[in-house]
């Protein structure tokens, strides 16, 4: 596992050159107005409700005794409930919008590490990868609220919410890395296939994960540069293994 998740933080190594080396920086136009726009409105809104959830909160709380610290405590949970959520969407949202632009990137650099420029895997079409997209960030998206809600819950219990949030980071990150591979995933497996691909190298999609995630504390230019940097670097490992299995 580890060793996958360190593959997965390499993969970022030498991305940037790779990117303008094969220019493909005219493919990321269309998914880096897609992420700001979407980092605008969902990250907006979180914001403003973010008060309101902590006030809610901390309606539960029916004593005096005690009432202004639970207070403090609904707030910041109820911030952290907003900014988690919203991160889970922004993520999933991209990521399935930007299918059919990022199909082709990775297409690119795969011939250009294999050395093939003819391919005899699954040939979709636009529509198939946007749906692709669709359907793999709906399901995740499912999968990975399921387990925020109970981890979000551990947050109350003193100790234990400081493995919580370290729990909470990788989950996140192993579904930003699962999306990210799946652009490479979707030209050679079927749906079920290419959940349990990712499943058995999950480490590498960890790996990818926790740089997406760290790219996003960067006001702005990380928005921008997220999905660019993390698809190629996904691209990249996933190849490697796919050549080495085959």
């Amino acid at each position: 596992m580890i060793k996958n998740i360190l593959k997965g933080l390499q993969g970022y190594a030498g991305a940037f050159g790779l990117i303008s080396k094969l220019k493909l920086w005219k493919f990321f136009a269309v998914p880096m107005l897609i992420s700001f726009v979407t980092a605008i409105i969902i990250f907006g809104t979180a914001y403003s409700l973010s008060d309101n959830i902590g006030h809610f909160i901390a309606k539960i709380w029916i004593w005096d005794w005690g009432h202004d610290t639970f207070e403090t405590l609904s707030a910041f949970l109820g911030g952290l409930i907003v900014l988690v959520i919203g991160l889970i969407l922004y993520k999933h949202i991209i990521m399935a919008l930007s299918a059919p632009f990022m199909s082709p990137v990775s297409e690119k650099i795969e011939a250009h590490i294999t050395g093939k420029t003819v391919h005899y895997h699954r040939n979709t079409t636009f529509n198939q990868q946007l749906w692709r997209g669709i359907r793999i960030n709906l399901r995740n998206l499912g999968m990975e609220l399921l387990y925020t809600i109970p981890i979000l819950l551990l947050k109350l219990i003193p100790v234990v919410n400081i493995f919580s949030t370290i729990l909470l980071f990788l989950l996140q990150a192993y579904y930003a890395g699962f999306g990210n591979m799946d652009y490479t995933l979707e030209r050679h497996f079927k749906y079920k296939e290419s959940i349990q691909f990712v499943r058995k190298n999950r480490g590498l999609a960890i790996g990818n994960g926790i740089v997406f995630l760290l790219f996003l504390l960067i006001p702005v230019i990380g928005v921008i540069l997220v999905l660019p940097l993390s698809v190629t670097a996904a691209s990249t490992k996933t190849i490697e293994i796919l050549n080495v299995e085959n």
